[in-house]
């Protein structure tokens, strides 16, 4: 299996040792290097292959939000994971629309970490489960208003989308919308192809960015 090559980004030199120490021990990962500050991590990632950068938020010079849109302007395949100690909605959202896969709290443990690298390196993403009501009343808020909707979706569309954001399965989401199984999958056929994402996640949260963006 190919290594996920990964760039710690964060200001806290014990920090980021720290976090070295815990990665090494995983062997799907490959630290490439580490940096401390934005502007570094933009740079480092712009000449090199960089498959996802673990990103502080606060760092002097160039913050990791305005580091994460620079990265995601400039090499759109390479992740970007928020790791803060901020468990706040405006990080949340300012992340979102800068492009951010995952935001996780720097309390996570070291398998929580490594499970959201690999996955977000499989196109998952992630938000800490403290900030999904949040991103719940967004949904609803988009759903009661037409001129809100992303991407052209219908009310309904937006419903299942909504589902989806709450890890509903499809069998959960036809009994919660008195609708069948088939007629889910449609839903979210229509959904994917509208919004041009590949899974489940990913829509959810793109709608939420693109409405905030």
């Amino acid at each position: 299996m190919e290594k996920i090559r990964l760039l710690i980004a964060d200001d806290h030199i014990l920090i980021r040792e720290g976090l070295r120490h815990v990665l090494s021990i995983e062997p799907s990962i490959k630290v490439l290097a580490e940096v401390g500050d934005g502007a570094e991590a933009v740079a480092y990632t712009l000449v090199n292959q960089v498959d996802i950068v673990l990103m502080d938020i606060n760092m002097p010079n160039l913050n990791g939000i305005e580091a994460c849109r620079l990265i995601k302007e400039k090499k759109p395949a390479t992740a970007v994971i928020a790791l803060t100690i901020h468990n706040q909605e405006e990080y949340l959202f300012e992340l979102l629309r800068a492009g951010v896969s995952a935001y996780i709290l720097k309390d996570v443990s070291p398998d929580e970490l490594i499970n959201t690298i690999t996955g977000v390196y499989r196109g998952q993403s992630y938000l800490p489960p403290s900030l999904t009501r949040r991103v719940m009343e967004e949904f609803n808020r988009l759903a009661s208003n037409p001129s809100d909707r992303p991407y052209g979706l219908t009310a309904r569309e937006m419903e299942v989308l909504k589902e989806v954001a709450r890890g509903s399965s499809n069998k959960e989401i036809a009994a919660n919308l008195h609708i069948s199984e088939k007629t889910v999958k449609n839903h979210l056929t229509n959904i994917f192809l509208k919004m041009d994402v590949s899974d489940r996640t990913q829509a959810a949260l793109l709608a939420v960015k693109s409405k905030l963006a």
